[in-house]
């Protein structure tokens, strides 16, 4: 019986350790907002993926990233953008995405 409550015990005191490190961990996983410089390759990326690579200078890319990182875009979809994926995540952020490309490309290339 003495060593049931000892085990009992002892679970019992590492479920708070458990549910600390789990919430840490769920805390760290989420998205970031990428730098300048993640943003600008992210982007060459998928303009040279829609054949339109070289569109851009790299000074321009930089621009158009840091008109990205100004904006309301979400973490997500900068990440995503980031990674060289075209997807957001709600047709909302796809617009948003969208209209900050043509604004900051057009003010980044003049």
């Amino acid at each position: 019986m003495n060593s049931n409550l000892a085990t009992r015990t002892r679970v019992l005191l590492a479920l708070p350790i458990a549910a600390v490190a789990f919430s840490l961990a769920a805390c760290s996983g989420g998205s970031e907002r990428p730098s300048t410089g993640e943003l600008s390759e992210g982007i060459s990326t998928i303009l040279e993926d829609a054949g339109q690579g070289g569109l851009l200078t790299d000074d321009q890319l930089e621009c158009v990233a840091e008109a990205f990182l100004d904006s309301d875009i979400s973490d997500q979809d900068l990440a995503n953008l980031a990674a060289g994926k075209d997807e957001q995540t709600t047709e909302e952020a796809k617009t948003l995405v969208t209209e900050t490309m043509s604004e900051a490309g057009a003010a980044c290339a003049a």
